[in-house]
């Protein structure tokens, strides 16, 4: 049986022309039920999104309550393109969360960025309880 590692190489060549996170994932999904490998599906699209972000293509996922506008929308991608200057390739996706209750979380292969009303919130509550402890 083939490594997760060198799974996650071979599929993210395989894919680098594609540009709708939601065909990859259900290219990778198909691939994985075929193998009978569905327990790894998290992990190994991970993997794949960091292969695809070392070569060149950058996908990260906008969640928030609302749709974006198109000036929030670019202030994402100018911000991926000063934070990965290297890369060619920025796919921006988003996802509507009723439970965010203002501001964006930003997900990446192996990062993600909570500009969350309910994060920083969490913040100042876990500082200001261990500043009175």
């Amino acid at each position: 049986m083939i490594s997760r590692t060198d799974l996650s190489h071979v599929i993210g060549e395989k894919t680098l022309h594609i540009t709708d996170a939601h065909a990859l994932a259900q290219a990778i999904a198909g691939y994985m039920l075929e193998e009978n490998r569905t327990d790894d599906i998290d992990s190994l699209m991970r993997d794949v999104m960091a292969y695809r972000a070392k070569h060149g293509k950058i996908e990260a996922t906008v969640v928030s309550a609302f749709p974006l506008t198109a000036g929030a929308r670019n202030e994402v991608l100018a911000a991926l393109k000063s934070e990965y200057p290297h890369v060619k390739d920025y796919v921006l996706n988003e996802r509507i969360d009723e439970t965010v209750v203002g501001g964006i979380r930003l997900e990446m292969a192996n990062e993600e960025l909570d500009m969350t009303v309910r994060s920083r919130l969490n913040t100042l509550k876990r500082l200001t309880s261990a500043r009175n402890s």
